[in-house]
């Protein structure tokens, strides 16, 4: 019986003889650059578009067949190539970008290794054709040949790659469909030329002319990339700290989607996939958008040369920061600035509401708050000293792992109850027309009415507002408690009657280990026995809402995150769950005076524009499509 178990047939393997150490052929050399280098087509492109642009082109014509694995051309009326370095260019590490070590450290261009055309044409047939300035003809070289023969063709230069991976028949197994290798070859099209508005780009595939992207500027040519959607949903950033240089287009949190195939990511022209930037990004997003959903954004870094290394991979899609704290906190606080614009930002320029058709229902789709206005150029005078406490015309967020920053607040702390009598800073009134049209009236107006008791109704010198009372309202208590925490001024209300509850073991276990905690949450909870607890202070601002669910909101937070992590890593996440539990709930009855109340606090509250979901807490119809609605003047 043993004899027949498998392991008892296998016979030791006989040595492999022994093969002298030799210089590999350079033919061979070049296929397995080639592996790194040329994945799919999409890499071709990707190289022959950069080659494109570092020759100084202004227009680019891109033409694919088959997916790219029968035919890629890439013509430009760039500097052209000399005949004499034709051949030189189907050499592995020839290339014009860099001649030295200094010059590859402080790389400016796109392309540097040498290497791309060269492992091409080991896996393809590459044919160049190219004419210099003042040349009478343009020359052809052939890599199948190696000959160099006249040609007809103007200005610039034309790269044709024929049957990839002909050379190489296995690796083409690997490739997948025409139609999935033509869609990735668009993308790595759509990649490029983001970064290069003042270029124009031209695209055929197979017979058809799929896209033109005429020269134009940097937020045109983003804004078409993300799609018609992010047109009037959509904050604009331009700032500037030292060396540094950040400008691009952050979609709202309101219009997200279920992948995250609308993030693009350029670093001195160059599109980068990178953690570390890519996490400060989604932090800024955390709290505004659900946490399921995918952001939009495009978004260009301009740094020194010296101070990141493009050397990191063939593919050049990686990068090295030589001090990526610093950027990543600029990156942050950049992008979260210009989200958490307040309320009244956005209403300069109310988003329109399209009005239905003649003898059509309405469409039921909700409007937006419109785009605010590009984040200004207050922060172009900041040093790169990015934890320096924030000034008294400025404001910082917190940044995940970093020093406490603060927002600007008012001087009154929220009053005791929810929508308590305060100063206002506008007397309540009755909105008129002479009020509200006023060029310096409140943005966003006065109060009108109680919807429903859910929308509240406002008038603007725009139109008419409509505010979704409790996601307005949870998200200004949450911005106040963040601050106070951040402060270390949380104030706690202790309870004239506290409050008790029916408990299980694991609730009774956190109240009785985790009591620092619930203490720095502004919160004093105490077991009176195995199974209930009182509720005995809570947050001031929290006092008038429903304590025993608030207290099982976060005693279920603390169970199933640990107090470890949880003031650290979830703390965002408590507060948001603390303030939607105290926030204004639907068919609660609010006075004038409340109602304008919380029109003033959203006006002075950051990410005023959506609550802690993600959710629109207002959007604005204008007397323009109102009346377009009701088909005034015709």
């Amino acid at each position: 019986m043993l004899h027949g178990h498998p392991y008892n047939r296998r016979m030791p393997a006989s040595p492999a003889p022994a093969r002298p150490i030799a210089l590999l052929p350079d033919r061979l050399v070049s296929q397995i650059a080639a592996g790194e280098v040329v994945e799919r087509p999409a890499s071709v492109v990707r190289e022959l578009l950069e080659n494109a642009i570092d020759a100084g082109a202004r227009r680019i014509a891109l033409r694919i067949e088959d997916g790219g694995m029968r035919r890629i051309v890439v013509t430009d009326d760039g500097c052209g190539i000399a005949p004499g370095e034709l051949a030189l260019a189907l050499e592995r590490h020839a290339t014009s970008k860099i001649a030295t070590l200094d010059e590859l450290e402080r790389v400016g261009t796109l392309g540097f290794r040498g290497e791309a055309l060269a492992s091409i044409a080991s896996v393809a047939q590459v044919r160049i054709t190219s004419r210099t300035a003042g040349a009478p003809a343009a020359w052809r070289i052939d890599s199948a040949t190696a000959e160099i023969t006249p040609a007809p063709g103007t200005v610039g230069t034309s790269v044709e790659v024929l049957d990839l991976y002909s050379q190489t028949p296995a690796r083409r197994k690997f490739l997948k469909s025409p139609a999935t290798e033509a869609a990735h070859c668009v993308e790595a099209f759509r990649r490029t030329s983001l970064a290069h508005p003042t270029i124009e780009f031209e695209l055929q595939v197979d017979a058809r002319r799929a896209g033109h992207l005429p020269a134009t500027d940097w937020r045109t040519r983003a804004l078409g990339a993300l799609g018609d959607e992010y047109d009037a949903a959509h904050r604009a950033v331009q700032t500037q700290a030292g060396p540094l240089r950040l400008w691009g287009v952050l979609g709202l949190p309101t219009v997200n989607r279920a992948r995250a195939d609308r993030q693009f990511l350029y670093v001195n022209g160059r599109f980068v996939r990178d953690r570390m930037l890519g996490h400060a990004l989604k932090q800024a997003y955390a709290d505004l958008m659900h946490g399921e959903r995918h952001a939009a954004w495009v978004l260009f870094v301009e740094i020194d040369p010296s101070l990141v290394d493009v050397n990191v991979h063939p593919a050049k899609i990686e990068v090295r920061f030589r001090d990526p704290a610093a950027l990543r906190s600029f990156v942050f606080h950049a992008a979260s600035e210009a989200l958490r614009a307040p309320a009244s930002a956005g209403a300069a320029a109310p988003a329109a509401v399209d009005a239905p058709r003649a003898g059509a229902h309405a469409r039921t789709g909700a409007g937006r708050p419109s785009a605010g206005p590009a984040l200004s150029a207050q922060a172009s005078n900041r040093s790169l000293a990015f934890y320096a406490p924030a000034t008294a015309g400025g404001s910082v967020d917190n940044g995940p792992d970093e020093a406490p920053g603060r927002w600007p607040q008012g001087d009154a702390p929220w009053p005791r109850g929810v929508f308590a009598a305060q100063p206002l800073a506008h007397p309540p009134r009755m909105a008129t027309a002479r009020d509200d049209t006023a060029a310096d009236g409140p943005p966003l107006g006065h109060a009108l009415a109680q919807l429903h008791g859910t929308w509240v109704l406002a008038q603007n010198r725009h139109g008419l507002v409509l505010v979704d009372m409790h996601a307005a309202h949870e998200r200004v208590v949450y911005e106040r408690l963040k601050t106070a925490l951040a402060r270390n001024a949380l104030a706690t209300q202790p309870l004239l009657v506290p409050a008790t509850f029916r408990a299980d073991a694991l609730e009774v276990r956190v109240v009785e280990d985790e009591d620092a905690a619930l203490r720095a949450l502004g919160m004093e909870l105490t077991v009176l026995s195995p199974s209930a607890i009182a509720v005995r202070a809570v947050p001031a601002a929290l006092a008038g809402g429903d304590v025993v669910a608030l207290a099982r909101a976060v005693l279920a937070e603390l169970q199933e995150h640990g107090t470890s992590r949880t003031l650290e890593e979830r703390r965002n996440a408590l507060l948001a769950t603390m303030a939607c539990h105290t926030a204004v709930r639907a068919n609660r009855r609010l006075s004038l005076d409340e109602m304008n109340a919380l029109l003033r606090d959203m006006e002075a509250t950051p990410g005023a524009d959506q609550c802690n979901h993600g959710r629109p807490t207002w959007l604005q119809l204008s007397t323009a499509e109102l009346d377009r609605w009701f088909l005034r003047g015709r």
